[in-house]
């Protein structure tokens, strides 16, 4: 279980906080999506939580332990990140990036056992990696490094994943397609996925639970049916050019304002 108590998040200095007192848990298998417009605090939460940043108040725990108290060792086993953020020497080749998810279980020596090859075999196969793995990460396209950033978190076979706007740099059929292995890999899998992206439609579509942050500071939680139908998805995105339509369950361009 991940559980959030009382949690406030934010800095400290004149920014201040940014969410709190958020309580709120999920469940193995639970595929989570964090929805809000830029600046609402979506990464500031998802830093958080992985244990990035220290929060202003409150507890993050997982399986009952709290993270920000974890030995880094034991939260790298248990907690894989991908943020917007990837920095890797440039001499690494994308099997090289892909095999650092396995660090933390390999001891001093760094070999790789038969369980760790194992798991990035199933990483590799599954985001469909392979005809580039001997090519250098550095070279590859924004496309390309995303989805070996998500093989690497897969090869990492945590108890919770953790990924920020992963879908940023992908064409349509790949947005798709990496939203639904995520989801089947909760479910398969038993792990907690939380995800935010700008992506709304499909997040709507593929979660199983929506947390929904606003301009205000609003913090709500529900299945996107019930976020639909309480008018929460309109608040927190609803502008002059574009509306929620909780009959269609899906953004559309407001033309009523038009001339």
């Amino acid at each position: 279980m991940l559980d959030l108590q009382s949690l406030a998040v934010g800095y400290r200095n004149t920014r201040g906080t940014v969410l709190s007192g958020i309580d709120l848990s999920a469940a193995p298998g639970d595929f989570i999506c964090i929805l809000g417009r830029n600046g609402t605090g979506k990464s500031t939460l998802m830093r958080t939580i992985a244990g990035l940043q220290a929060s202003l108040g409150g507890l993050v725990s997982l399986d009952g332990e709290d993270i920000a108290s974890m030995r880094p060792a034991t939260r790298a086993r248990r907690i894989s990140v991908v943020l917007t953020e990837r920095q890797f020497n440039p001499g690494l080749r994308v099997e090289d990036v892909i095999a650092l998810a396995r660090q933390p279980f390999t001891g001093w020596q760094g070999g790789l056992a038969d369980n760790d090859r194992a798991a990035i075999a199933d990483a590799v196969a599954a985001t469909g990696v392979e005809p580039f793995l001997r090519r250098y990460f550095s070279g590859l396209s924004d496309g390309e490094r995303q989805r070996v950033m998500i093989a690497r978190a897969l090869a990492q076979t945590p108890h919770l994943m953790i990924l920020d706007e992963i879908t940023a740099f992908l064409d349509l059929p790949s947005r798709v397609e990496i939203m639904a292995l995520l989801r089947s890999q909760a479910r398969q899998k038993r792990q907690i996925v939380l995800l935010s992206s700008h992506d709304l439609d499909l997040s709507l579509q593929l979660s199983d639970s929506v947390w929904l942050l606003d301009d205000a500071g609003g913090f709500s939680v529900g299945t996107p049916d019930a976020l639909s139908r309480s008018g929460g998805l309109g608040r927190a995105f609803d502008t002059d050019a574009i509306r929620f339509s909780p009959s269609d369950a899906r953004f559309e361009i407001n033309t009523s304002g038009s001339a």
